[in-house]
């Protein structure tokens, strides 16, 4: 198990001191290990609030709660609502002080998790992560994201640390809808698209080794996503998970920042502003892998990310991963909320700047409508054939 934080101080002695939240103080996995984890979340306190949301309350009030009540916990609950956003955080700011929580359990999904550890980080409480799903790697991060009430993206948060217990009970992932872990594997496989141009010619060590680990966790993903979607609950489809919350958590852990959001993630964010709720994360940066590999093709002319996309077009048709914008439900985009999305991903803080290369605007819009193009090197794309020119 890695420390929960590792600390560098270069023999410059203006050097700013560097910190790096690698992993969870604790991670407990297995199936049905949620009944085994009730000493380790005792530990951490006795007045627990828990945080979902309502599509996870079933869970919450049928496994966990009878489990913290047999030791004795005095239990509240409450709903991150309507979304990780700043409405959602104030309400739960006040629901942990009335209840003078002690600690903050976070159940569900990726957004539930962030909330849980944001409300946490805020309070300077500590945090148990238990997901539901393995759509994301938010269960291990030191990262929160904060979405408007109607789910655009708006800023992320760093956290003081990882979660300091992390549940990981493969009998309560499985009974998540297959579709959240097909988009974690679309979430994860990113990692070595984003930390490979972003980081692949760095002499850091650590950061040599979090570019390392991307190119395992992609060779794992290409080698044994389809048998694990095949056969839920497998020794492989365990596997998977944990690539897919774990493995892809300890990368941004050690690699930081840059080893973590680079173009997929910020066109991710830039559909969060006109997306109307038909995709979820995964989905979105699967699709923004896409249109980053296309940008190097018509910025450089690289060929070698003209034959990822390919590679990458295969394996999402392979698991149902989105290859165009019809398959995110935006099939009828207007050019200007194509544009709207791409000038927010090229917003002056965005992660897209981490490419070793400018994008322009017209250069992003030509992308996103071109990630399923065949190889044809540096070149100019019209945008009219493929959007609508209305309103």
């Amino acid at each position: 198990m890695f420390n929960q934080s590792t600390e560098t101080l270069s023999t410059q002695t203006s050097s700013p001191l560097l910190t790096l939240s690698v992993a969870p103080a604790k991670v407990l996995r297995g199936l049905e290990i949620l009944a085994q984890a009730t000493d380790a979340i005792a530990s951490l306190g006795s007045r627990p609030l828990l945080i979902t949301g309502e599509h996870t309350q079933s869970v919450t009030q049928e496994s966990l709660q009878p489990l913290l009540k047999h030791q004795r916990l005095q239990i509240a609950q409450a709903f991150y609502t309507p979304d990780c956003s700043e409405a959602s955080l104030k309400a739960l700011h006040k629901a942990t002080k009335e209840h003078k929580a002690d600690v903050i359990i976070g159940i569900g999904g990726g957004k539930a998790l962030d909330t849980a550890k944001l409300v946490a980080h805020q309070l300077q409480l500590p945090v148990v992560t238990i997901p539901t799903s393995a759509a994301t790697c938010a269960a291990w991060t030191a990262l929160s994201n904060v979405y408007s009430d109607e789910g655009a993206f708006l800023y992320d948060v760093p956290l003081a640390k990882c979660p300091d217990l992390l549940i990981l009970d493969y009998e309560l992932m499985k009974t998540a809808p297959q579709r959240t872990l097909v988009a974690g594997i679309g979430d994860a496989i990113a990692k070595w698209y984003e930390a490979s141009v972003s980081s692949g010619h760095s002499e850091q060590t650590l950061i040599i080794a979090a570019v390392q680990q991307a190119r395992v966790l992609r060779d794992i993903l290409f080698q044994k996503s389809v048998a694990a979607l095949k056969e839920p609950g497998s020794v492989v489809w365990q596997q998977v998970v944990d690539a897919t919350v774990l493995l892809a958590g300890v990368i941004g852990g050690l690699g930081g920042a840059q080893c973590r959001t680079v173009a997929a993630h910020a066109v991710h964010n830039g559909l969060t502003h006109i997306c109307k709720g038909g995709s979820i994360h995964g989905e979105k940066v699967a699709y923004g892998i896409l249109v980053q590999l296309r940008l190097e093709e018509i910025v450089q002319g690289n060929q070698l990310a003209a034959a990822a996309r390919q590679q990458l077009l295969k394996f999402y048709a392979e698991i149902g991963l989105p290859q165009k914008l019809s398959d995110l439900d935006l099939g009828d985009i207007t050019l200007n909320e194509l544009q709207k999305a791409a000038e927010i991903a090229l917003a002056p803080h965005s992660d897209i700047h981490r490419l070793p290369f400018q994008v322009a605007l017209e250069q992003l819009m030509a992308a996103m409508v071109s990630t399923t193009a065949p190889v044809e090197g540096r070149n100019h794309i019209s945008l009219t054939p493929v959007v609508n020119e209305g309103e």
